[in-house]
């Protein structure tokens, strides 16, 4: 039985859903093709038709992933509020894959690192626009804001201790918070 084109756009969406958050909740390593196709609804033989390998599935649903930026249409300080909470750092499976999924990301190929190196500068574009300063300033603090964030968000995640768990939120948080009004400081001078 021949399936339409446009039921093929959604199957191969529903995949890339399914995909992403199973990667997310459980790492690339421990997600098999069976099990995604699976969660989606679809025989495991389907999968060639959309996807000629496990490391292209993988580099499809991270920029998949990378692409929706959840919550990005909140302003900046909801967003990275929003970020820093233990309602993100508890849903993994829906959570930001950079957070989720960097260090997966290392052993992968260089597509998939490229995804993620385009979702990395995207989100950065994005943080530096919303804020003011110079061209410069701007780029800084989204670098470092942004790094704090997924940063702070692994961390939290790993800890088995609710209370530092969550303390490493809230104080990056306010540290953000803090650096909000003030100018970045120069980059130091190489030697």
């Amino acid at each position: 039985m021949k399936i339409s084109r446009e039921q093929m756009a959604e199957n191969r969406q529903r995949i890339l859903e399914v995909a992403s958050r199973l990667f997310r909740e459980k790492g690339f390593e421990a997600v098999g093709v069976a099990e995604v196709m699976k969660a989606a609804g679809l025989t495991h033989g389907s999968f060639y038709g959309h996807f000629s390998s496990k490391d292209e599935l993988i580099v499809q649903a991270l920029a998949h992933a990378l692409g929706q930026r959840n919550g990005a249409s909140l302003p900046l300080g909801a967003y990275i509020e929003e970020y820093l909470s233990p309602r993100h750092r508890d849903n993994r499976a829906g959570g930001c894959p950079i957070s989720g999924l960097a260090a997966d990301t290392l052993r992968q190929t260089p597509e998939a690192r490229a995804a993620v190196t385009e979702g990395v500068r995207a989100q950065i574009d994005w943080m530096s626009e919303k804020v003011e300063g110079s061209d410069a300033d701007r780029r800084r603090r989204a670098i470092a804001n942004w790094s704090a964030m997924v940063g702070a968000t692994i961390l939290a995640r790993v800890i088995v201790d609710p209370a530092l768990s969550k303390e490493i939120l809230t104080e990056t948080l306010a540290w953000i918070d803090d650096g909000a009004d003030r100018p970045a400081s120069p980059p130091a001078k190489a030697e």
